[in-house]
C-alpha cells in the first residue's frame, strides 16, 4: 500500500472541499484529519517512526506548508488516541481545533468529559484551552467522576469543581469578602463557567425581608438546565456550621417565597477559604455543598 500517496490525495480532496463548500468544513476537516492519522500510524508500524518527518517534507513542497512534521504528528495522535474511546469522527460537533487541545490530556474519561462540555455549553476553543489549563475535570469530585463513568444521572451541584479559581491582580494572602466578590463579578463570564452547564446571574446582595429584618444574599443565580436557584455565599475563613446554618435559612426563604411549583428546590452552594467535611459530612439538608476558592 502506497501511504504517501492515498494521503496526498485525502489532503488535496480536502483542500478543494474547503474552497467550493462554505458549510460543515470543520466536520469533514475532523474526519479527514482522523483517516491520515490512521495511515500514518499504519505507516509508522510498517517503514518506522521517521515516516512522518519524509511525508510531512515531500507534502510540504507539493501540497503546503501547514502539513509540516508537527501537525502530521497531531494528526497520527489524534487517531490514536480517540480510536480508544471508540468514537466516531462522522458524528463529531467540534472542530480540528477543538480536538487539538484535547491532545494534551491523558485521562481517557477527562477527554470524555471535556468533549461533552464542549459539545453542550458550545465552548470556544479558547474557553476549552482554559478549562484544560485549570484542570477543571480534575478538580471534579471522586462520586462526580463515577456518576460520569457510568452515565448516571447528574445534579446541579455535581459538575461544580472544586477548588473554584477566581483570577485576581491582588494579594493572594489576605482579601476581603467584598473584594471576593468584586472579583468575581469582574469576571462573572468565567464565573459561571466554572460553576457549570446553565448558570446564569441574578443578581448580587439580593435583599430578602425576613421578620422585620433585611438580608442580603452575597450571589443569587439561576440554574436553566436543572431550573433551580441557586444562592451563593463567599466566606474567606474555614466552613463552619453558622455558614451553612446561614445559607439553609436563605434557601428556604428562596423556596417558600420566590420558587414556583414547577421548579426544583433551591441549591446553596458556600465558597469559603478552607473547607470543613464533616460540617458537611453531618449537615441535615443535603442541598448545601461546599467549594473552596484558589485565587491565581
Amino acid at each position: 500500500m502506497n501511504y504517501y500517496n492515498e494521503i496526498k490525495e485525502k489532503i488535496i480532496k480536502s483542500e478543494i472541499y474547503d474552497r467550493v463548500k462554505n458549510y460543515s468544513k470543520d466536520r469533514h476537516k475532523v474526519n479527514v484529519y482522523f483517516e491520515i492519522g490512521k495511515l500514518l500510524s499504519e505507516a509508522g508500524k510498517e517503514y518506522g517512526k521517521n515516516i512522518i518527518k519524509q511525508y510531512s517534507e515531500k507534502l510540504m513542497i507539493e501540497v503546503g506548508k501547514k502539513y509540516n512534521e508537527r501537525n502530521l504528528r497531531y494528526m497520527r495522535k489524534f487517531y490514536e488516541t480517540f480510536s480508544n474511546l471508540k468514537w466516531n469522527p462522522a458524528g463529531s460537533k467540534l472542530s480540528w481545533s477543538h480536538y487539538r487541545e484535547m491532545l494534551v490530556v491523558k485521562n481517557i474519561d477527562a477527554i470524555k468529559y471535556y468533549i461533552e462540555i464542549s459539545e453542550k455549553t458550545y465552548l470556544t476553543k479558547e474557553q476549552l484551552k482554559i478549562k484544560i489549563k485549570n484542570n477543571e475535570y480534575d478538580r471534579l469530585s471522586i462520586e462526580t467522576k463515577n456518576k460520569l463513568i457510568e452515565s448516571q444521572k447528574l445534579k446541579v451541584n455535581d459538575l461544580v469543581p472544586n477548588p473554584i479559581i477566581i483570577k485576581t491582580n491582588q494579594s493572594k494572602e489576605e482579601i476581603s469578602e467584598y473584594a471576593l466578590k468584586l472579583l468575581i463579578l469582574n469576571n462573572l463570564d468565567d464565573f459561571l463557567n466554572q460553576l457549570g452547564v446553565g448558570f446564569t446571574y441574578i443578581g448580587n446582595e439580593y435583599k430578602i425581608k425576613i421578620g422585620d429584618r433585611y438580608n442580603y444574599i452575597d450571589l443569587l443565580l439561576y440554574n436553566i438546565k436543572y431550573k433551580c436557584y441557586v444562592v451563593i455565599e463567599l466566606k474567606i475563613t474555614e466552613l463552619n456550621s453558622n455558614h451553612t446554618g446561614q445559607i439553609q435559612k436563605y434557601i428556604n426563604y428562596i423556596d417558600e417565597n420566590i420558587k414556583t411549583i414547577e421548579e426544583n428546590k433551591t441549591v446553596g452552594i458556600i465558597i469559603c477559604k478552607e473547607e470543613n467535611k464533616y460540617i458537611i459530612k453531618y449537615c441535615s439538608d443535603k442541598r448545601i455543598i461546599a467549594r473552596k476558592y484558589e485565587l491565581v
